[in-house]
């Protein structure tokens, strides 16, 4: 029997954002740089220390250049997605996965969950797939050429100082490296020569005990390989060299960001040694276990800059300077945008469901 049309439809409530994931790695970072400033923190350095307008330039220079990469990556979004999302959208996504990618452990990320905003954003399961493979793909293409490219700039002794205390870490970045190469290819050969061997081979690593938790994620990013291979093989050479050339921009300008940090405290004279140091320093952040890689990439980041100025004191600001623009920021913005959005796309999904009845 069909209930009365004046009867209200129940709607299930949107469970509450909990705002405990966002002060978790906020707390963590903090921890880590409190420890270090008295630690290491000299006050006769900082009471000489004096802001000037150039300062202050340079710190609005690294704003805008992370606010450039993320419009680089809104724009990748709407390219990806054939403009069938609008500019608004694209950066609500955009947002949603930086934020994701700040509360969750930097091993596991916040990618996989584009395919989920970008569903609840009206994009069909089969293109969000392939939208987040080749932003996964294109993220890992990157770093795969970038690391080579430095070697030809920067030399070992600079990338890996033995004053820094991690000249040993010079092996662990080659394995590192490694893994990505490897995940690059296995993304190539899903994305454009065998998806379906690629997804049996994900299905049966992800069955073993320590990746098992992370099963019904392959699960579901699989079971739209296939399609999504057939729709990105058909992309114009044109769409390949946009996406690229957007990637490459979003990349520079967030490793920029370090080096106009620098040159707000001090004077550069090895810009291409603080550069360079950011796409290592990011191969290593790549399998951080906490949050966002909080606490345990401030720390690393002092530590690894140690060398680039007298003042262990100038590091710390830096370093806490860095963390707030590519880092906190997101925190802060996500926290703004998530719960209304969460609102929004499960309302949008009711309603849809009912008139749908």
């Amino acid at each position: 029997m069909q209930p009365p049309v004046n009867e209200a439809p129940t709607v299930t409530p949107v469970k509450p954002f909990k705002i405990y994931r966002v002060f978790l790695p906020v707390l963590l970072g903090l921890a880590v740089i409190v420890w270090l400033f008295l630690d290491e923190f000299d006050t006769a350095v900082f009471s000489t220390f004096r802001f000037t307008f150039a300062g202050v330039a340079f710190i609005m220079a690294a704003f805008l250049l992370i606010f450039l990469r993320d419009a680089m990556l809104v724009w990748r979004f709407r390219l990806l997605a054939d403009k069938l999302i609008s500019w608004k959208q694209a950066f609500v996504v955009n947002i949603l996965s930086e934020f994701t990618s700040t509360v969750t452990p930097t091993a596991i990320g916040g990618s996989g969950l584009v395919v989920f905003f970008l569903a609840k954003e009206g994009v069909e399961a089969g293109r969000s797939t392939a939208i987040m493979l080749v932003n996964l793909f294109l993220d890992e293409l990157f770093f795969v050429v970038a690391c080579p490219l430095l070697f030809l700039f920067v030399s070992l002794h600079d990338l890996f100082p033995p004053s820094a205390g991690i000249a040993a870490l010079g092996y662990v970045f080659a394995g590192l490296y490694a893994m990505h190469l490897l995940w690059a290819a296995l993304l190539y050969t899903g994305i454009f020569i065998r998806p379906d061997w690629v997804k049996k081979i994900l299905l049966l690593l992800f069955k073993l005990p320590f990746l098992r938790r992370w099963q019904h994620k392959i699960v579901d990013m699989t079971g739209n390989l296939v399609m999504a291979s057939h729709a990105i093989k058909s992309r114009s050479v044109v769409f390949w060299i946009k996406a690229g050339m957007l990637t490459a921009v979003t990349w520079v300008a967030r490793f920029l960001v370090v080096n106009a940090v620098f040159l707000a405290f001090i004077p550069v004279t090895s810009h291409m040694i603080i550069f360079a140091r950011q796409i290592i320093l990011w191969i290593f952040m790549a399998v951080m276990p906490t949050p966002g890689g909080s606490g345990m990439s401030e720390f690393v980041f002092k530590e690894y800059y140690s060398d680039v100025c007298s003042s262990g004191s100038i590091v710390l600001l830096v370093t806490l300077v860095w963390r707030f623009i590519s880092y906190y920021l997101y925190l802060i913005l996500g926290a703004l945008i998530i719960p209304r959005w969460l609102q929004e796309a499960f309302a949008k999904k009711k309603k849809t469901v009912i008139t749908n009845k």
